[in-house]
């Protein structure tokens, strides 16, 4: 791939990033519904998501980047490409289901759908690109303990 279109998927990768993860701020309603939940003692603070989800997202647009371009044919690219926006939409949507919809139990379950599509992007970018791969953890691992959070917030708040 010749340098130019190097850039040019970089900047898309960053883009599109950037546009799922306005989404979901977006989405993010933290109003008098969420401040009356009981939430874990652990917790991390309300100011500490956006810098969670803003390095989460810029480690997802390089992953994206090196998935794209270690890629050897169009096949190959389609299938990341595939993966990427089902885990971007279920990204979106687990916001609108725990934050528009005030359902911390479904989203809870739409968790483990979010987990899954995570988990395929690392698997099925270990043989293209393990550094791309490695990228990813971290939003697996952050995703895990969110998933617990939730969980525990559904307890603690009898939905």
């Amino acid at each position: 791939m010749n340098f130019l279109r190097r850039w040019q998927s970089l900047i898309i990768c960053i883009l599109l990033s950037v546009f799922f993860a306005g989404a979901g701020a977006v989405l993010t309603n933290l109003d008098n519904w969420y401040f009356q939940l009981k939430q874990p003692s652990w917790k991390p603070p309300d100011a500490a998501f956006g810098l969670i989800w803003s390095t989460i997202f810029a480690l997802t647009a390089a992953a994206a980047w090196l998935s794209w371009n270690a890629a050897q044919n169009h096949k190959k690219r389609m299938l990341f490409l595939t993966l990427y926006l089902v885990n971007a939409f279920l990204n979106t949507l687990w916001s609108v289901i725990y934050f528009q919809m005030h359902r911390p139990d479904w989203s809870f379950i739409e968790c483990f759908f979010l987990w899954t599509s995570i988990f395929l992007l690392i698997v099925f970018q270990w043989s293209t690109s393990r550094l791309a791969s490695a990228l990813l953890v971290p939003y697996l691992i952050w995703v895990t303990i969110a998933t617990v959070l939730n969980w525990e917030t559904v307890v603690l708040n009898g939905f």
